[in-house]
């Protein structure tokens, strides 16, 4: 018997590490397919990661994926090739397709219009549409339309109250079994290098370059502010996207810290209490879920990764960022889907914010 082709679309990090989630239980079932990938938005890492071939060309845009925040990104992305780019991966899926028996596609409107455009059935799991933001759901008429084709077999919605909302819409194809993002934060048991009793806080500056770049030049400000004004021990641990550990000698340059072999180091804080000491920021590409698993506060820049933080319980402080992906207007929307595991500290840009943060 011939293997079932299923292709997996996705526009984002997030939604690359849910596909991925997805194939993995694919793969432990048994069940005989032969997968493949195009990340729209980024490199695909995860996917290079879970040895998934991909399909066509991929590339890191100035947006990050994220230009309907800012129009002016938007022109730099076009200015980045954006059009070639899409075309190109277009005509990658028109041809790979063709093999399909299935396409599965995580995210928005760029994923459903890219599935539809293939010819193929397709499913959707709608990440980024939630009734919690607006307590009513508006897809408007395009995305609407590519739900309701025959050629979408089901849409998969990230939390119980959408799927009602949109099947009283009249979407009676809209489902909720659960989350993947909570599916893939078993711990590893790496050794973080944590000092026992010491309270652990996470630092969470985002996945799509050169946004993360800027924020986690921000955390950094804000670490120095909380290890200066903290009246107890701390520690801090980064769960970095790989592509952003190359960057480490540059960012602690430009931040005025030094970089040792993961580890960010500023050269001398005076606490509150007792006396000067380093400050240590260890950085680790590879073990986000034991970083969340082992920390008492995460201080986020990021969309799925604090979504995944309150999922396990963690208590969330989110920094507005300059975006174009985390900003205040997109903490806000967070912070509404997320309820009081989020608190937001000001409407401000982080880094006109931060040094009045420990103010009294």
């Amino acid at each position: 018997m011939k293997s079932k082709g299923i292709l997996f679309l996705s526009n984002g990090h997030g939604e690359d590490a849910i596909n991925c989630q997805i194939l993995k239980a694919l793969r432990a079932s048994g069940a005989d397919v032969d997968v493949s990938a195009m990340p729209i938005v980024g490199d695909g890492a995860a996917y290079r990661r879970s040895t998934v071939p991909i399909i066509g060309p991929t590339s890191q845009m100035p947006s990050g994926g994220v230009f309907y925040m800012n129009p002016l990104f938007f022109l730099k992305d076009i200015g980045a090739g954006l059009i070639a780019l899409t075309w190109q991966q277009l005509q990658a899926v028109w041809r790979h397709s063709r093999h399909c028996d299935l396409v599965v596609a995580t995210g928005d409107i760029v994923a459903a219009a890219i599935a539809h455009a293939s010819n193929r059935p397709y499913i959707i799991f709608l990440s980024a549409h939630s009734s919690y933001y607006e307590g009513r759901v508006d897809l408007g008429l395009i995305l609407w339309q590519l739900l309701c084709s025959d050629k979408c077999l089901a849409v998969f919605t990230r939390d119980a109250l959408t799927a009602a909302d949109l099947k009283r819409q009249g979407l009676k194809k809209a489902q909720f079994v659960g989350n993947p993002v909570m599916d893939n934060l078993n711990s590893t048991g790496k050794d973080l290098q944590l000092i026992p009793g010491v309270r652990t806080i996470a630092l969470l500056p985002g996945s799509r370059l050169p946004e993360a770049t800027n924020n986690l030049v921000l955390l950094l400000e804000l670490v120095k502010e909380m290890a200066s004004n903290s009246t107890v021990p701390v520690q801090f641990r980064a769960a970095l996207v790989p592509a952003l550990m190359p960057q480490l000698d540059d960012i602690a340059t430009r931040s005025g810290w030094q970089q040792r072999s993961g580890k960010l180091i500023f050269p001398a804080i005076k606490p509150s209490f007792g006396e000067e000491k380093l400050v240590e920021v260890i950085c680790w590409a590879d073990a986000f879920a034991d970083i969340l698993q082992q920390s008492s506060l995460v201080i986020g820049m990021t969309g799925t990764a604090v979504e995944q933080a309150v999922g396990l319980g963690k208590p969330v402080i989110a920094v507005p960022g300059n975006g174009p992906a985390f900003t205040y207007r997109f903490a806000e929307a967070q912070n509404r889907l997320l309820g009081h595991s989020v608190q937001v500290i000001g409407t401000q840009l982080a880094n006109s914010y931060i040094a009045s943060l420990f103010e009294s």
